[in-house]
């Protein structure tokens, strides 16, 4: 079979329709602007890379430089934190113990950095009469907590106050030794009164012709004579020296039960209604027990001489925050305000037994415990003394 022969002109030459060239130049075309489109997009990508590799540079350079200011600053702040005489704890929201300086390991002790707050607390501190003061061992420390909002956590401050309450101890008593020198003159008088019957009772007791009986009754007046003089001596003694000596806690209902077992026989002997109640809410007190009850029987006893029989004396105790408020209150004759003013002042008396050291002995005794006293009163409306001693609520 025969194939006829295809010329190699006609094996190379290619036909194109007129419509196809004008579809192949426009796509040639948009071709074209594709790529100068994709050009240009690459390189406006490249600046912008090349822009935020810059300002990620000037980022990461900023952020370097607050790091090694924060890293100075701590380091300064650590350095300033060991260095301070102060105890610093810092704890976290569930109490426990995140971090604490050098003074802090001293005085609760090494390794307590993860323990928690109210062990090392019950552990190592003891409250004190003063609120917001407690005693470690030999020390006196004064505590504040500080919350941290941000954190959720505390700061525990713990200061050294040892050295300040011995100044302080020992600035009351140059204060008490020179109210002693002042009051030198009136106590030569006071003594000399007594003193002076006791040795005219004594005097007649030389008398051989005495009779018995006259005999006994100067006696007994002598002998009145001179235990009034032992007890302004007492009294005396007990002002001079003024600090509290020995410590103790005890139920403030335990004090009251005390005070109206000895005061109430004495009230109604003298048909004079008294009454006690006890709000303390089963607080306790820490302090000289002895002493307290010495200074509000001195209270009571005054209120017993302001008040005719028929009248009425009221015993209470209240707590007040970390306050305990011991209140004597009377309807008797009541006192203007220049007697109220001078009442603690020592040998002040209004009436004419008496050693006028009672009241003073009382304020004494409550700021040897970190409280004090104040009266209200006024002339006819009866006095109410209020001794204000700390109780912490823990």
């Amino acid at each position: 079979m025969n194939v006829p022969a295809v010329s190699s002109a006609q094996s190379s030459s290619v036909t194109v329709a007129p419509g196809e060239a004008e579809h192949l130049a426009e796509a040639f075309r948009i071709f074209s602007q594709a790529s100068e489109e994709l050009a240009a997009a690459y390189s406006e990508l490249q600046g912008q890379v090349a822009q935020l590799t810059e300002e990620l540079a000037a980022a990461n350079g900023a952020l370097r430089q607050q790091y090694q200011e924060k890293a100075a600053i701590t380091e300064r702040l650590t350095l300033l934190l060991d260095a301070l005489p102060a105890g610093v704890v810092v704890l976290d929201g569930a109490g426990r113990v995140l971090q604490a300086n050098p003074a802090a390991s001293q005085v609760l002790g090494g390794g307590i950095v993860g323990a928690g707050w109210t062990a090392i607390e019950a552990d190592a501190l003891e409250a004190s009469e003063t609120p917001g003061e407690y005693l470690a061992g030999e020390r006196r420390l004064a505590v504040a907590v500080t919350p941290l909002d941000s954190a959720g956590g505390r700061i525990v401050l713990l200061h050294d106050v040892t050295e300040t309450q011995h100044l302080k101890t020992q600035a009351e008593r140059n204060q008490r030794l020179a109210a002693m020198g002042e009051m030198a003159a009136q106590l030569a008088h006071q003594l000399r009164t007594p003193l002076a019957a006791a040795l005219l009772y004594a005097g007649n007791l030389e008398n051989a012709d005495l009779p018995a009986a006259s005999r006994v009754s100067i006696a007994q007046k002598t002998v009145a004579r001179l235990k009034h003089l032992e007890h302004l001596i007492q009294d005396m003694l007990m002002f001079a020296r003024g600090e509290v000596l020995g410590r103790e806690s005890f139920a403030v209902a335990d004090l009251l039960a005390e005070l109206a077992q000895t005061f109430e026989p004495l009230a109604k002997s003298r048909d004079i209604a008294f009454l006690f109640s006890d709000d303390s809410e089963g607080a306790v007190l820490t302090g000289h027990r002895k002493s307290l009850v010495g200074a509000i029987t001195n209270l009571l006893e005054n209120a017993l001489q302001a008040v005719d029989s028929g009248g009425r004396i009221d015993l209470d105790a209240r707590r007040d925050g970390s306050l305990m408020l011991l209140s004597v209150r009377d309807n008797g004759r009541g006192m203007n305000a220049e007697t109220a003013a001078r009442l603690f002042d020592p040998f002040f008396t209004t009436r004419t037994e008496g050693t006028g050291l009672g009241l003073s002995i009382a304020r004494g005794v409550a700021r040897a415990h970190g409280g004090g006293i104040e009266v209200v009163s006024s002339p006819g409306a009866g006095a109410e003394f209020i001794l204000t001693l700390p109780c912490p609520t823990h």
